[in-house]
């Protein structure tokens, strides 16, 4: 009897201490004589010693950054950069049981990925597009990782460092466009005055007295200002009567009365 009892209380000290705690973000992968078994869920879960072993995986998003990288663009600009790799495991006995140390894995495929997409388009695309080449490298290196049990979510560029001298390059280009546009925009709107002051003077041809009222406005606004010098300014209808006058009368009119 008390052998059967000191038998029951060592298999109950085996059992406390087999016990394993599998949080709800991770999972266990269970081996039995070295051999893969089954995955262990979350919860209390039983792992007999010597026999078995087991290994957590934590199956949340790991947010990784990848190192900086020294890099040549297709037009052979040196350029450094570096990203952020988010991913997590989606099969927790493949990123075991496939791939040692998944996370290293994952990092230098991610680093030699960005160097080679960085290496396949020029400077103005890697600035210009930098959520396609980000994309592109996401669906690279999440079809590598898929046989490891790894699902990559995204890949986001997060610092792109020039030469200098190529810094003092583009500051230029965008001065040049930045005077360009203002070109443009000046050159605009001296059409559309010009195109005003057309209209304008149109309008004052056909009204009888509108340029006698604009000559009075003018003179008007010079009179506001007492240092101004005011220069009194002829209508040219009053030009125009002396062309349409006779001169040839006017003149032996001016002889007669000489005499």
């Amino acid at each position: 009897m008390e052998l059967l009892i000191l038998l029951g209380i060592i298999i109950l000290f085996v059992l406390l201490c087999s016990i394993r705690q599998i949080s709800e973000y991770e999972r266990g992968i269970l081996f039995r004589f070295g051999k893969f078994s089954r995955i262990m869920n979350p919860g209390w879960n039983i792992v007999l010693p010597i026999i078995e072993s087991y290994q957590k995986i934590d199956i949340r998003t790991k947010a990784v950054d990848v190192a900086e990288q020294d890099a040549i663009t297709k037009d052979n600009v040196s350029i450094r950069i570096n990203a952020v790799l988010y991913y997590k495991v989606f099969d927790a006995s493949k990123a075991v049981i496939a791939v040692e140390h998944y996370q290293y894995a994952v990092s230098q495929l991610a680093q030699t990925t960005m160097r080679n997409a960085v290496g396949a388009v020029s400077l103005d695309e890697l600035l210009s597009e930098r959520d396609k080449i980000s994309t592109e490298i996401c669906d690279i290196i999440d079809k590598a990782t898929d046989p490891w049990g790894i699902k990559v979510e995204n890949v986001e560029l997060k610092d792109i460092k020039l030469p200098e001298e190529m810094q003092r390059v583009i500051a230029k280009v965008a001065e040049a466009e930045r005077e360009k546009a203002a070109v443009i925009t000046k050159s605009k709107g001296e059409i559309e005055a010009a195109n005003n002051l057309a209209k304008a003077a149109e309008t004052m041809s056909t009204s009888p007295g509108a340029l006698h009222l604009r000559t009075l406005s003018t003179l008007n606004d010079l009179s506001s200002d007492q240092s101004n010098t005011i220069i009194f300014a002829i209508p040219l209808e009053v030009l125009r009567a002396f062309e349409s006058a006779d001169l040839t009368k006017v003149a032996s009119k001016l002889k007669k009365d000489n005499k």
